[in-house]
């Protein structure tokens, strides 16, 4: 088992807690994102944390960025419905990466959250999907994709197809799902520093928000809001004084 500290310990925990369907955290009741910070004492930067995510991304900032790359070739190989979200897992030694500030982050996973967590001057998209990056020293971008209800995706539908619909039941992905087409085109995004928007909600994330949403059908939607029976968007959070550049 590869052993992490300080920050980096933070954010693999991160990773590992969003497989995890038996946390007591969730997103109705007396487990809702109001309470994460008193569920546990790992949970407290849910409450404490001044550089949390998401975000409503309204007023920005000009600033040189370079391009996202992506370099996407192989593909989820299981997909899990963990009861707070439907996650695509890559492979160990995958290859599917993006470049960032001239480092190369490896895909993790990807999974959504229905209605948006991020905003853009207050409006919220019907989905968001989040692709889970990490370096070799163990911080992580996520990339996040924003869907408008409108024409059916047929290559979310590949995922759809075989989602799994109890809490824990997990399946492996034998269509051939190109991830490069669950990317808008242009690739432009909005930037800023955040959180994981889970419990632990660790700080220190690198948010990538792209620019021009993709859509899905009305059926599509109701499938997956179906499947986790709830919202599970956290809302939100103050930007304390935070920067989103463009």
């Amino acid at each position: 088992m590869t052993h992490f500290t300080g920050k980096a310990a933070l954010l693999a925990l991160s990773i590992i807690s969003f497989s995890a369907s038996a946390s007591h955290w969730g997103y109705e009741g007396e487990g809702a994102p109001e309470h994460w910070g008193e569920l546990d004492d790992a949970y407290k930067t849910c409450k404490n944390g001044v550089n949390q995510s998401p975000v409503n991304i309204d007023t920005t900032a000009k600033a040189h960025l370079s391009p996202l790359q992506t370099h996407y070739s192989e593909g989820p190989v299981s997909l899990t419905n963990n009861g707070h979200t439907i996650q695509a897992s890559e492979k160990a030694g995958t290859h599917d990466s993006i470049t960032l500030d001239k480092q190369s982050w490896i895909l993790q996973q990807f999974h959504f959250h229905a209605p948006s967590e991020n905003t853009v001057h207050g409006k919220k998209y019907a989905m968001e999907m989040h692709l889970v990056h990490k370096n070799a020293e163990g911080e992580l971008v996520v990339v996040a994709v924003m869907f408008d209800q409108g024409a059916a995706n047929p290559e979310l539908e590949k995922l759809w197809a075989m989602m799994p619909g109890q809490t824990g039941q997990n399946v492996s992905i034998t269509s051939n799902l190109n991830l490069n087409k669950l990317l808008p085109t242009d690739k432009t995004f909005w930037r800023f520093s955040g959180s994981l928007t889970t419990p632990p909600c660790s700080e220190g994330v690198i948010w990538i928000v792209l620019k021009h949403p993709l859509t899905l059908s009305r059926e599509q939607l109701e499938k997956f809001t179906h499947t986790m029976h709830h919202d599970n968007n956290r809302p939100v959070q103050s930007l304390h004084g935070r920067v989103v550049v463009e």
